[in-house]
């Protein structure tokens, strides 16, 4: 089941968020790549290069689990769900990511990227959602919260970036 979110909300002006395809590569890599230069959500100095970003967009795709928000035929972010820990057993728990280009915020794109994740997952039978968090970012904590998820832990200065350490907020959402 792959969902369709459409909404005529004054905030999002006509945003559709669908799956996305592979043509839809540049468009995510570039607000991928914003992330990573210029925010802490992403914990890497290193941009991806178009063939790292080709095949962690594939592996979404192959998965079903990639979705992009248009507006206007621009995409304007973007949001997928894949396995949290590659051991067996944790086959049924996925920890998301939504990221929404830069001059987009605060219009719900996010929170209909979210929405949409959270439907696909459940209908795929999957059966807790996690999402790894950079504890100072307020407005992602707020916007999982609104999706249900609960706090489930702090791990302090466990990453760094722009010589810093970053403490990790783990929020859970029991799905289904």
């Amino acid at each position: 089941m792959n969902p369709i979110y459409e909404t005529a909300d004054a905030r999002v002006r006509a945003v559709t968020i669908r799956p996305a395809h592979a043509a839809d590569l540049d468009a995510v890599l570039a607000i991928r790549n914003h992330a990573i230069e210029h925010g802490t959500a992403l914990w890497t100095d290193t941009p991806q290069s178009r063939d790292e970003g080709a095949a962690w967009l594939a592996a979404h795709l192959a998965r079903g689990s990639a979705y992009v928000a248009e507006c206007a035929a621009s995409v304007v972010g973007f949001g997928v769900y894949g396995p949290w820990k590659d051991y067996s057993g944790f086959r049924h728990t996925v920890e998301n990511s939504v990221y929404v280009a830069e001059g987009q915020h605060g219009r719900g794109i996010g929170a209909a990227l979210l929405g949409t994740l959270i439907t696909s997952a459940e209908a795929a039978g999957l059966h807790v959602m996690i999402a790894g968090i950079e504890s100072g970012n307020a407005a992602s904590v707020r916007l999982h919260e609104r999706h249900g998820f609960e706090h489930a832990g702090t791990v302090r200065e466990v990453g760094t970036k722009f010589g810093r350490w970053l403490d990790l907020t783990l929020m859970r959402r029991q799905l289904g």
